[in-house]
């Protein structure tokens, strides 16, 4: 900001002090990745243009995850809604219901359910594209897991056997590594739903597979 716009800004907040500490507040928002997108989206209200920032924050993954879920073919028009859809509804957008992150995936989620017949030929191919990952706990176990034997069709026919919700869920954390937490915002379910439906498919993916849990590695955690 300039010499003049700068005093005048802080003539407008009360002064010198007020400018400074709101310029403070802009910097520890800026240090945090969740509290700074959810001030990105709240200044895009106002600065529409500062929206492009949250798609540069999140537009690779979201992608990843579509392209797994639907194919690459179809991903670049899904993601690109997803964003439109974010930006038109930016205005109503509460941090306290869901972080950027989760709130972006929810979307991209309910548009993947649009696509039944997409996602069933890329679940067969999934394997092909699945990305390396770290190991760092039970639910990144759980995501190279469910990814590795992904090269396999019986697996892929399993998880298309699951009803939409229970897919989703364990999707989403397979494919888009979200917290258990991240998964309830996501889809607007209670944080225990998100156990329950995990545990569903774990049962009938095993079920189906014939043999040992592909998802065991430890117990279920946040």
């Amino acid at each position: 900001m300039s010499g003049d716009k700068e005093v005048t800004a802080a003539t407008e907040r009360g002064g010198p002090r007020e400018a400074a500490d709101d310029e403070e507040t802009m910097v520890t928002q800026a240090r945090d990745p969740a509290v700074g997108d959810a001030y990105l989206v709240r200044l895009s209200q106002a600065e529409p243009e500062s929206f492009g920032a949250v798609f540069d924050a999140y537009g690779a993954e979201i992608h990843r995850y579509v392209a797994q879920r639907l194919g690459v073919d179809q991903a670049e028009d899904v993601v690109a809604e997803t964003f439109l859809i974010a930006f038109r509804k930016r205005d109503g957008y509460d941090p306290a219901r869901a972080g950027v992150r989760a709130w972006l995936y929810g979307i991209a989620t309910k548009l993947v359910g649009r696509h039944r017949r997409s996602e069933m030929r890329a679940l067969r191919a999934l394997g092909r594209c699945a990305p390396e990952r770290d190991t760092d706990g039970h639910d990144e176990r759980v995501a190279t897991q469910v990814s590795a034997q992904s090269l396999r069709p019986d697996l892929a026919r399993a998880v298309g056997s699951l009803n939409r919700g229970d897919r989703d869920v364990l999707l989403l954390l397979a494919l888009g590594g979200l917290s258990h937490q991240e998964i309830a915002d996501a889809l607007g379910i209670p944080y225990g739903t998100v156990g329950s439906r995990l545990n569903r498919a774990r049962r009938k993916v095993r079920a189906v597979l014939g043999e040992t849990d592909p998802m065991d590695g430890g117990s279920d955690h946040e």
